[in-house]
């Protein structure tokens, strides 16, 4: 048993019908709209927030597609996710573009301005509505909320989970006309590829359950009328079970992943009161985002369990009347399914399970928001039957809402042009955030502007004193100013306020070099020994090791610590260090090679002696 909709529009005539070629040439302007308005992003340059581990830094994609980069890609927890195909994306956009970022950045706009047509497409296949389908695609395209999921390279994952999402929405519809194994296992692999594209679309079941109550007619595939609506419910769910295995399947390899990049908030960190608190204001203030998208940021702190009862209390009244609402409108079905839509799909992005520090996000809007669009754009043009309102009159008031968010978007885009841009605005919409406050220094540190950047360090650890990004930074700064005692003590605190593997690793290795130049090689070669035992393949750390070895008078370690580090990088400076060790070792043919090696690679040879004369004198 299992639900069937009404034939679409133009079944039976010919396959170039004149609604299908309306709406074809009406998607391919939609997708001509996005491009154009997204087409600045193209000049835009990777930010200096996640961008550098997702592609700039990221040994493994930036060589491009590989046969080790596929299998690194489905075998690797890195950034906390498992995510095969998003990695594989950004490999291939190496593979054309390398790191020039406007192949990267269109390749997100290109998802995206698909991702549009492709809902009109499947809203208009399901309803046979063109009118709402297309201004539901068209506050898709242009609302300023998903700026951040298209002009921000390293949230690829979401652009193209949704792509997969929308796809297997409409092998779904295909199915449900014509059920068949083959359609079925269609919408299964187009499912199973947006979860490994991000899991934001795990809830997919569910909206193929909300999917066959509104559009699809609640009819048998004979066409008999089903009166026993749990019995028809009963087969629904039945038939989905296979998904819902899939979505069990990555919930646990999420979790593992989450766990395993230390992502996940600890019930101290974040009680249980403090999420359910904010999972409700939360939803709220997504409403308001969506209706008035003023105040964007990349970052919306927790509030951790400061929030005011009486806002929750609020929130809470709201969700609970709008609910009530849209129960009691039961003819308008559209109007269920939207709200449902947005509050389920955001569950998983709520912050019952906290990851990272947010308490909210416009990236986890992508997805959800088409639900409250779908409650506006039909029940806009239920209204408007009811009183009368000329067609004419509705496109026209609907062109300039989509105007009016168009240009919003733009100016959004707009903030995405450069680092500086981007985190001084973040810093002025939320500046309690301790991430906007790093990153808006670490943009003045890449101007050269040292002195306003550690203003903004400073004022992120004394927001957070656990903050690892500004005590790295301060204390680079101590070590750069010499003030090696002070900058051990701040890789000191860093170490022990922090879970993250990676800042730990850079913080012993970095704590490594002071004590170089304090001339305590026991604690350098210990702090370096720490690092390697934490991150492997912190390179900054094999060198350090190889230079407390030669300088201890043991070359047989500093060759096997600076051939680990060659095997991380090659470049110039690893095998003019080889070659000096194995020298020190008495082996001088492999010594003279690794030197001619390090001749080859390097623009300036006598710059290179300099700078190893420098490390092995300190």
């Amino acid at each position: 048993m299992r639900v069937t909709s009404p034939a679409p529009p133009g079944a039976g005539r010919s396959l170039f019908s004149s609604a299908q070629k309306r709406n074809v040439i009406l998607g391919l302007l939609l997708i001509l709209a996005t491009l154009a308005l997204y087409n600045p992003v193209v000049h835009h340059p990777f930010v200096n927030f996640d961008d550098d581990r997702y592609v700039t830094d990221n040994i493994n994609v930036r060589g491009g597609l590989h046969w080790s980069t596929i299998k690194w890609a489905f075998t690797t927890y890195d950034e906390a996710n498992w995510h095969p195909l998003t990695w594989i994306s950004h490999a291939l956009d190496c593979q054309f573009f390398g790191l020039n970022p406007a192949g990267h950045h269109y390749t997100s706009v290109l998802l995206h301005a698909l991702n549009a047509m492709l809902l009109f497409w499947v809203l208009w296949r399901a309803t046979g509505a063109t009118g709402p389908s297309l201004f539901v695609a068209a506050l898709f395209a242009v609302h300023p909320v998903n700026v951040e999921s298209v002009a921000w390279v390293a949230e690829r994952k979401s652009v193209l989970s949704m792509l997969f999402f929308l796809l297997a929405l409409g092998m779904y519809q295909r199915y449900v006309r014509k059920p068949s194994v083959a359609r079925y296992s269609g919408v299964a692999a187009l499912y199973a590829c947006g979860l490994m594209a991000k899991p934001m679309v795990i809830t997919l079941p569910f909206v193929l359950l909300l999917w066959d109550y509104w559009p699809m007619t609640m009819k048998s595939r004979s066409g008999a009328d089903q009166d026993d609506a749990p019995y028809r419910f009963f087969w629904l769910l039945l038939e989905k079970i296979p998904l819902f295995l899939l979505a069990l399947g990555s919930s646990i390899v999420t979790v593992k992943a989450q766990k395993a990049g230390d992502a996940i908030g600890s019930m101290v960190e974040y009680p249980l009161k403090a999420r359910l608190e904010n999972a409700v204001v939360a939803y709220v203030r997504y409403i308001g985002k969506a209706f008035w998208p003023e105040g964007l940021s990349p970052i919306y702190p927790h509030p951790g369990s400061s929030m005011k009862m009486w806002q929750v209390a609020a929130a809470a009244m709201v969700l609970l009347t709008i609910t009530g609402m849209v129960v009691a409108a039961r003819k308008r079905r559209y109007l269920l399914v939207g709200w449902l839509w947005f509050l389920g799909t955001l569950v998983p992005m709520i912050g019952l399970v906290q990851v990272g520090t947010q308490a909210m996000a416009d990236r986890y809007a992508y997805l959800p928001f088409v639900g409250l669009f779908i409650m506006v754009g039909w029940g806009v043009r239920d209204w408007a039957e009811a009183q009368h309102v000329s067609r004419g009159w509705l496109a026209g008031v609907g062109a300039v809402c989509v105007l009016g968010l168009a240009l919003m978007a733009h100016r959004q885009i707009g903030y995405w042009g450069d680092n500086l841009t981007l985190w001084t605005h973040a810093v002025e919409v939320q500046p309690g955030s301790f991430i906007a406050q790093d990153n808006l220094g670490g943009a003045l540190l890449n101007e050269g502007r040292y002195d306003e950047a550690m203003q903004h360090f400073r004022m992120a650890v004394a927001i957070d004193g656990t903050d690892p990004m500004s005590r790295l930074n301060i204390a680079a700064d101590e070590q750069r100013h010499g003030h090696l005692q002070q900058a051990v003590e701040q890789f000191n605190k860093l170490v022990v306020t922090t879970k993250d593997q990676r800042y730990r690793a850079t913080a012993f290795s970095d704590m490594g070099y002071a004590y170089l130049n304090l001339g305590d090689l026991a604690r350098a070669k210990q702090s370096f020994g720490a690092a390697v035992s934490l991150r492997p393949r912190t390179l900054r750390a094999w060198i350090g090791l190889g230079v407390v070895a030669q300088k201890t008078g043991d070359p047989a370690a500093a060759v096997r610590a600076y051939s680990q580090a060659l095997k991380i990088q090659q470049w110039d400076l690893g095998y003019f260090l080889l070659g000096r060790a194995l020298q020190q070792g008495g082996k001088d043919a492999e010594a003279q090679a690794a030197l001619d090696e390090a001749r080859r690679l390097s623009e300036n040879f006598d710059q290179l002696q300099k700078a190893s004369d420098a490390l092995l004198a300190k």
